[in-house]
């Protein structure tokens, strides 16, 4: 193993495992990624990471999804990748407390729990609940499980922060 001084692993070798392949680097020149305007349809991020979610119910303080594993979020061992799962729990947790109209509100904290893990294709139940509101502040608790199994994937407590409607 390559290390420094201190007998730790070295950047060179860090550096080393994140250089593109040729070929992979020519793959990613072809990409064409069009600017975006805000508004404007998903953008590239929403498009890549949301695609397939599907809105199945939505209550005040409540918001049921399904989501089938696709192979651009899983790892190498064909399993939903942990910062995949963390990015459902962001998005879904944001969607239960988001006021049309109003800009999305930011997150401020989150704290998941992996529980088990989803392989590639398996169709997941994600509900989002409201915990509480103070304010511009709003707490919400994602609950990601298999569809098929009932097994909980993934348990997200997310804080968030908007502006609020004007009692005006």
């Amino acid at each position: 193993m390559d290390q420094n001084e201190g007998g730790k692993p070295s950047m060179e070798k860090a550096k080393r495992s994140l250089e593109l392949t040729d070929d992979e680097s020519e793959a990613v020149s072809r990409l064409a990624v069009p600017p975006h305007r805000a508004g404007a349809g998903p953008s590239f991020y929403e498009y890549f990471a949301l695609r397939g979610i599907q809105v199945d119910r939505v209550e005040p303080g409540l918001v049921v999804c399904t989501f089938k594993v696709p192979p651009h979020l899983s790892d190498r061992s064909g399993r939903l990748a942990n910062g995949a799962i963390a990015n459902l729990v962001d998005e879904v947790g944001g969607a239960v407390v988001h006021v049309e109209g109003l800009p999305m509100n930011v997150s401020v904290d989150m704290c998941i729990s992996y529980m088990s893990t989803a392989k590639l294709h398996d169709e997941l139940e994600i509900t989002s609940r409201v915990l509480g509101q103070r304010g511009g502040y709003s707490g919400t608790i994602v609950l990601m499980r298999n569809k098929v199994t009932g097994e909980v994937i993934a348990e997200g407590r997310h804080s968030l922060f908007g502006r609020h409607a004007s009692k005006l």
